[in-house]
């Protein structure tokens, strides 16, 4: 029998997926489950997407050039430029998600053995896809007492060595939702131009910010334009996560040209799922400003809720839709697969991601979930019920 490859033993399963054919025998069974552990929101897709869908007028349905259609990334440069965002249209490469834009940009940067920090708790994901390019995540920790705010500047520089090509951020943070300040932003732009590094900046939760305060873009730090690569998408400001449509953008020439051989030899991204996306761009401001105060609801609700749940606390997420929360129980995998393997109130549960899949330290996030507050402000108020029933249940089998 052939053996399979170190490589895809390495690779880490998903604390956001890894539970779900769990969580699908719990629907088998009749039990409502309430979806907590991904951000696949419920706010419908915006009417342009589907009507550009319904209207496609082309007897072919042919490859598109490996770098994305032309009129989508002309439409791109020109919502960037809404944030200031100065970017060309030749700097802009869409791809299949940006999930994708990750794994190109590291493909395209980084040699086998290369370091990337990374402050955790992090998307899981970025784990992966180092693995898939022969890279290293060095992860810096930051913790749930302060809020995840960036650990000091000292504490990256401890972690620089010779391999390292780059410092990873993801602003607004998943799984978090911390949004760094314009004072972290400059210290991470220091690091970076002191050591020669790529900055890699995950900005698709851009339109999620509750601040007030102005978004801060890597593109927005002066003196390193041409070491940032940006990765977006458009599956969560418009609520379409399964056309699979990002893009990966830097003005750096050199990086360009190795990303779009990895381009290349995948085509090209998808056709359909472009058209969709570029008729979004044309959604009205009124539907973007809706589905935000929606999330601003969502978010103080939950946050609320949780708080006031025995042994429950999350900070106040500042971004994007998910937020981090310890539990009073010492296993969190355990207790999300429970919910779904064991328990039921009602006839119903809830589907959590243990927070211990964000981390790369060992014993980091045992007793932490991430939370999505994707779904409306009534589902979420008897899921918050569910689990603390759940809670009281668990740890009371041991006594």
């Amino acid at each position: 029998m052939p053996s399979v490859s170190v490589r895809g033993e390495q690779m880490p399963a998903s604390p956001i997926r890894r539970l779900v054919h769990y969580a699908t025998e719990a629907e088998q069974r009749g039990i409502k489950v309430y979806r907590l552990n991904i951000g696949q929101p419920d706010v419908p897709t915006p009417p342009q997407a589907f009507e550009a869908l319904r209207h496609i007028d082309r007897k072919v349905l042919e490859y598109s050039p490996s770098e994305g259609l032309r009129s989508l990334r002309v439409k791109l440069r020109d919502y960037y430029k809404r944030y200031n965002i100065d970017v060309d249209v030749d700097d802009i490469i869409v791809t299949t998600g940006g999930s994708e834009a990750v794994l190109f940009a590291f493909m395209a940067c980084l040699d086998p053995g290369d370091e990337i920090i990374v402050p955790e708790p992090a998307y899981a994901n970025y784990m992966a896809f180092a693995i898939s390019a022969g890279a290293k995540i060095v992860t810096i920790p930051s913790s749930i007492d302060d809020g995840f705010e960036l650990p000091p500047v000292e504490k990256f520089e401890e972690l620089i060595t010779p391999r390292t090509k780059g410092i990873l951020i993801c602003n607004p943070n998943n799984p978090t939702g911390y949004l760094y300040t314009m004072k972290e932003m400059l210290q991470i732009r220091d690091l970076v131009l002191r050591h020669d590094l790529f900055l890699f900046s995950d900005e698709v939760y851009r339109e999620f910010c509750y601040t007030g305060a102005p978004y801060i873009s890597a593109f927005h730090l002066p003196g390193i334009e041409e070491q940032v690569v940006l990765i977006d998408s458009v599956s969560k400001r418009y609520n379409e996560c399964g056309i699979r449509i990002g893009a990966l953008i830097t003005k750096h020439k050199e990086l360009k040209k190795n990303v779009m051989k990895f381009c290349q030899a995948r085509l090209s991204p998808p056709l359909l799922g472009q058209i969709v996306a570029e008729a979004s761009i044309d959604t009205p401001a009124e539907y973007m400003l809706e589905t935000y105060n929606e999330y601003v609801e969502r978010r103080k609700f939950l946050v609320d809720r949780i708080n006031r749940i025995p042994g429950c606390y999350t900070p106040i997420p500042m971004g994007a839709f998910y937020t981090v929360v310890r539990l009073p129980v010492d296993d969190a995998d355990d207790f999300c697969r429970w919910c779904l393997t064991d328990f039921d109130y009602e006839g119903e549960t809830v589907f959590m991601a243990p927070a211990s899949g964000f981390y790369t330290t060992p014993g980091r996030g045992l007793n932490e979930v991430r939370m999505a507050y994707v779904l409306n402000r009534a589902d979420l108020a008897r899921a918050m019920v569910v689990l603390e029933k759940a809670l009281e249940a668990y740890n009371s089998r041991a006594k």
